[in-house]
């Protein structure tokens, strides 16, 4: 019952991350993206200020080091992604950042020694057909600056895999992992702006909404259900979850932006709906997310 219970928060999660694609793309056509990400990232931080203080008797070097490392993993993936997106295109760049379903496995494995399982493999295997066709509608064609995407995408796998064995640790308490976390990112776009970091502190007021949802909904409460959740569900499923990212982005451009998908679109999404589905109901060897979760404290 946990694990279901988190794989749906995970997904209404990704729900808010794929809504977000459209009202960002409008944001970062306003100001520079740094300074949106500075904006976005410091007053998440601000919000979650309470419940980090409240618990700041438990706050111990330990959350001050997991905090920056997955703040700085998530920051890659965002600045990775943005920097790409200069060189490639976008479907170049979603489907490149989507390949953390097959880089979490892998690197799971590789690092943890953690057993992939007859239904990850499967489920891996649709998700990935379905990015191709729905990011590429069936072709992509690859240029120098691609690297830069598959970084993105392997910073991705990195914050998710070290998101489920620092939420398991004994002690660890997701308020402080996550505020760490999201000032950790706020920082790191402070410094990224540059010259232009003074900007991050000015009032825009055509980008009110925006921020509102993407730092209450789509930043405090998606990246607290993340944290939370991944104590109970495993780093290739919750990656395999995440692949609906582009779907319910795509959705809601088409309501919110009239934007169609091909024949090839509508067949990947489809298939990353079957690669999330079989990885979540057909039987698996490998043991649960508990039995792999003896991580000891830093």
């Amino acid at each position: 019952m946990k694990k279901f219970r988190a794989a749906l928060f995970l997904l209404i999660t990704t729900f808010f991350w794929g809504v977000g694609f459209t009202i960002v793309k409008d944001a970062i056509n306003r100001v520079d993206v740094f300074i949106f990400l500075s904006q976005r990232f410091l007053l998440a931080t601000a919000l979650m200020l309470p419940w980090f203080f409240l618990r700041l008797n438990i706050f111990n070097v330990s959350a001050l080091i997991n905090g920056t490392v997955l703040g700085t993993l998530l920051f890659g993936a965002y600045g990775f992604q943005t920097v790409g997106l200069k060189y490639t295109s976008a479907s170049n760049t979603a489907f490149l950042t989507g390949l953390n379903v097959v880089f979490v496995p892998v690197f799971d494995a590789l690092f943890f020694r953690a057993p992939i399982g007859r239904s990850i493999k499967w489920g891996v295997f649709f998700a990935l057909a379905g990015l191709f066709l729905l990011c590429g509608n069936g072709g992509l064609s690859f240029n120098s600056g691609d690297l830069l995407g598959a970084i993105c995408g392997a910073c991705v796998a990195l914050h998710v895999i070290f998101t489920g064995r620092f939420a398991r640790k004994a002690g660890s308490d997701i308020y402080l992992l996550t505020t760490v976390q999201l000032a950790t990112v706020g920082l790191w776009s402070l410094a990224c702006a540059g010259r232009n970091a003074p900007k991050a502190f000015v009032w825009y007021p055509e980008l009110f909404w925006t921020l509102v949802i993407c730092v209450v909904i789509a930043t405090v409460f998606a990246f607290l259900v993340q944290t939370s959740m991944q104590r109970y569900i495993s780093p290739s499923h919750t990656a395999l979850i995440f692949c609906t990212e582009p779907v319910f982005g795509a959705a809601y451009a088409y309501f919110a932006a009239g934007e169609r998908l091909g024949s090839y679109g509508y067949l990947g999404a489809v298939l990353i709906l079957v690669g999330m589905i079989v990885s979540e109901l057909l039987p698996d060897e490998t043991p649960s997310v508990p039995e792999l979760a003896a991580v000891p404290d830093a």
